[in-house]
Formats: C-alpha cells, structure tokens, sequence
C-alpha cells in the first residue's frame, strides 16, 4: 500500500505536464523561442505605432486613463497575434 501511495505521488505532477511537452517555437538565429515572446514584441510595436497615431491625430486625450489603456492594447495586440497566427 505504502509503494502504491509513493507512485502516485511522484507520478501525479507528470501528468500535469503532458501538456506541456509540444510548446510552439521559431528559430531566430538558430536559437529557438516561445511564440509568445514574438506576439508580444510584436503587440508592442503595434501599441507604439497605434499611440503615434493617436497623438498625431490628437486623439489621445479622448482614450481614457492612459494607464489602463495602454497595457490593455498591448495585451489585445499580443493575443490576437498569437490567436491568428500560431493557434
């Protein structure tokens, strides 16, 4: 009884991680990288460019508290980028 209390206990986290083991990767410069690390740098860079826009445009002011804003693009950007592409 003991062994088969020890077995599940080491054997229960293993199958926690079955899911784990087929991460999406891309290779940049032969070094292999999360997805999400590319959808995120990516949704910055859109976050910027749409905060360019909106100042040019002199839209800013009317978004709302820019605190939330922002980090709130950002996140929307880097998931439908994820969503779209590598799901």
């Amino acid at each position: 009884m003991m062994v088969r209390r020890k077995q599940v206990i080491i054997l229960a986290p293993c199958t926690l991680c079955i899911g784990c083991s087929r991460a999406p990767s891309i290779s940049v410069v032969g070094s292999f990288f999360p997805v999400w690390m590319l959808c995120l740098l990516i949704g910055t860079v859109l976050t910027f460019v749409a905060r360019i826009l909106l100042v040019r445009s002199r839209l800013e002011t009317e978004v709302g508290p820019l605190a939330l804003f922002y980090p709130s693009l950002l996140t929307l950007c880097a998931c439908l980028l994820w969503l779209i592409f590598f799901r």
